[in-house]
């Protein structure tokens, strides 16, 4: 680590410069040989140079999310060149000059940082080792050998034999026991802010190997600070940790402003500028117009997050405009309506319920048309028995007119054929009004 250290010693003297800077601030507060005033340094140099690092930080999450977005492009050369390397590459190289990524923005802010991490820990170094370095004299590495942070010296490390850390006026348990929180809380938070990204800014409906190698590094890259940890001085670790949590809240707050489009972050976004625009009315903001405009442009390339806020708008009585902008309206959008009709259409079948729903109306059908003679039969049946009983009444009646003189038997025999008649015409047509019995055949 010395070796590689040294490496970068042309930037020591401008990095412990700056230290010294910040330590009068806080030396005229806490105290010059205070933890507290060398510490907070320390942080101060971080924040510094993150500051300095945002346009490089806002190049790395538009690289982010270019590579995201060109992973199904890549995939697709990759198989169709996976004979022909060479070609592969050359096809690669091009799809990147047409869209304008570059694959090693996403490692800027790392690259960028590396040099004011080697200086530092090359300054920190030499405070242990009591020599004077860049822009530090022998008073103030006295006073920054003085310095301790919560009973650990700034320049001490968790592999330091007992003496050497009896030579900064420490125990060894303190030492350790400070070295280790820092390592673990330096390890989770790289591994939080990792996550972060990938469960959240993520666009899950793409799954391409880039996706998986992220994961991976999820949780490599904490392993790796971890084991590296034991050999930084407790300053370093200051430093690191420091970083790491700047970059979880810068990604924090990039993430909820400004996320990936397709992610649970974008949702959870649009889902809160939907609520700001019922409340209110309307689109509050600049940056929040400027959303609404770019996701009206899209048109029918809209993802789900985007079509589910403009359904939500049309539930609200809301139409989004191409400026941005929202304003009543008492129609759903023609793209809504469709998504609705898509929606109540029914669920198609498979073949065995279309065979089976053919068996039962065969079934039906051969049930219907066994069970109308049947009834047929039933109502004729019904209708002969009064015939028995009718027809000898009126041949008893005949009989009796004819023995008394009296000749209007014979419409009972025309009344009761009718009524024969009307038996079997009923079967056919319905029920009919009996005729009367004076009236011609």
């Amino acid at each position: 680590m010395d070796t590689i250290a040294s490496l970068f010693s042309f930037i020591t003297w401008p990095v412990s410069w700056v230290i010294v800077q910040f330590h009068k601030v806080y030396g005229a507060i806490f105290g010059p040989d205070t933890g507290w005033a060398w510490g907070l340094s320390i942080v101060s140099l971080v924040v510094l140079i993150r500051i300095c690092l945002i346009p490089l930080f806002v190049k790395q999450i538009k690289s982010t999310r270019n590579m995201q977005a060109l992973q199904p492009k890549m995939k697709a050369i990759q198989e169709r060149y996976k004979s022909d390397k060479q070609r592969q590459s050359e096809e690669m190289m091009k799809l990147y000059k047409e869209t304008g990524t570059n694959p090693l923005s996403s490692c800027l802010p790392i690259l960028a940082q590396s040099p004011f991490f080697f200086a530092l820990y090359h300054v920190l170094s030499n405070i242990a080792s009591g020599k004077e370095i860049g822009a530090m004299n022998q008073a103030l590495v006295d006073s920054a050998r003085q310095a301790h942070i919560f009973g650990a010296p700034i320049a001490a490390k968790f592999t330091d034999s007992p003496e050497k850390v009896e030579a900064l006026n420490a125990s060894l348990t303190d030492v350790r026991i400070v070295t280790a929180i820092m390592i673990i809380l330096m390890s989770a938070s790289q591994f939080f802010t990792q996550r972060q990204l990938m469960m959240k800014n993520v666009d899950l409906s793409v799954k391409t190997p880039y996706m998986q190698q992220q994961k991976m590094l999820m949780y490599i890259f904490p392993v790796i600070f971890a084991v590296m940890g034991i050999n930084f001085p407790v300053g370093v670790l200051v430093y690191w940790l420091t970083t790491n949590v700047w970059t979880m809240g810068q990604q924090m707050y990039v993430i909820n402003q400004n996320p990936t489009p397709g992610s649970k972050a974008q949702d959870a976004y649009l889902q809160r500028l939907l609520k700001s625009v019922t409340h209110h009315g309307e689109v509050r903001g600049r940056r929040r117009k400027s959303v609404v405009k770019v996701i009206v442009a899209k048109g029918s390339d809209r993802n789900e997050n985007e079509r589910r806020f403009f359904g939500g708008l049309a539930k609200a009585g809301f139409v989004a405009q191409a400026d941005g902008s929202v304003i009543k309206g008492d129609t759903l959008p023609a793209e809504a309506e469709g998504a609705a009709a898509k929606r109540q259409q029914p669920k198609r079948q498979t073949k065995a319920q279309r065979q089976a729903a053919a068996a039962q109306a065969t079934v039906s059908k051969d049930a219907g048309e066994t069970s109308e003679p049947a009834a047929e039969k039933a109502t004729t049946s019904l209708e002969k028995k009064p015939q028995g009983p009718a027809k000898s009444d009126a041949s008893g009646a005949d009989a009796k007119g004819e023995a008394q003189g009296d000749k209007p038997a014979r419409p009972s025999r025309a009344n009761s054929g009718g009524s024969r008649q009307q038996g079997k015409t009923g079967q056919r047509k319905g029920q009919q009004r009996p005729k009367h019995p004076s009236s011609k055949k």
